[in-house]
């Protein structure tokens, strides 16, 4: 699924192409919005909060989210698209190109006033300009015996984390993603570790992990064998969709299990 850093691209994208420009096509392929017309109007601003997307006008914000396979592409008028056309769910077109979202997970077309019930639920937007550190915090302790490594995935702790960064995060603070919130050793810490390399991965790409999807290959600090499993399960090697989906990867020297 792809994560905050690549939902905040995706944004700064659609608003260059998008942004203070008057929309010549309006096409939502979702049966509840597909009588929804926005020719005529202006995009006002593209942004982003966590893994959610916002294409904003003076009436409307087209909310998106990726979800597994979504993705927003641009292409310049009369261009082919380089994906199935049947895949396309929204398609946002200005007089020079065209904005298609492509397997969006979720399409929603709300009222400007109403686009905070997209995001309420959310804790604080690890990419946003109004990261809170101390709130985040807070709502991880809120439930002091969940696992780390599921406690990072729930984006109503922090937003914009997913698989890839909290096998990162886990990695690099040396904690194995089993262990309770109560027991990290030093939680402040772990979630500025988490801003770091969000932050990094969205404004430097292309960002390398050191962690995730090296299963079998050594660890960079003590070369042990890095292991994925789920918390508290394994699975069979050739699973390899379950691996990439909701496989944690760690070392088993370095972040060694709780008691």
């Amino acid at each position: 699924m792809p994560e905050g850093d690549t939902v905040f691209r995706t944004a700064a994208r659609l608003r260059a192409e998008l942004a203070g420009k008057v929309l010549a096509r309006s096409d939502f392929r979702v049966p509840r919005y597909a009588t929804v017309d926005l020719v005529g109007q202006a995009v006002e601003s593209v942004g982003s909060y966590g893994k959610h997307l916002f294409i904003r006008t003076p009436t409307v914000s087209v909310h998106t989210h990726l979800k597994m396979e979504g993705e927003w592409r641009v292409f310049h008028c009369g261009q082919r698209w380089t994906r199935p056309r049947v895949q396309a769910r929204v398609v946002l077109g200005t007089d020079e190109i065209e904005a298609v979202g492509f397997s969006l997970g979720l399409v929603e077309v709300l009222r400007v006033d109403e686009e905070h019930t997209a995001t309420d639920h959310l804790g604080p937007d690890l990419l946003g300009p109004n990261w809170d550190a101390a709130e985040a915090v807070r709502r991880l302790t809120e439930h002091p015996d969940q696992p780390i490594g599921l406690a990072l995935l729930d984006q109503r702790n922090l937003a914009g984390i997913g698989n890839i960064y909290r096998s990162e995060v886990c990695y690099l603070r040396r904690i194995h993603p089993a262990t309770p919130v109560a027991a990290v050793p030093d939680l402040p810490a772990l979630v500025h570790e988490a801003h770091r390399i969000l932050t990094k991965a969205a404004h430097e790409p292309p960002w390398r992990p050191i962690a995730y999807g090296r299963q079998r290959r050594p660890c960079q600090r003590c070369g042990t064998a890095l292991v994925v499993r789920l918390l508290g399960e394994t699975f069979p090697d050739n699973d390899r969709i379950i691996q990439r989906e909701r496989g944690i990867y760690f070392c088993p020297r370095c972040q060694p299990a709780p008691a």
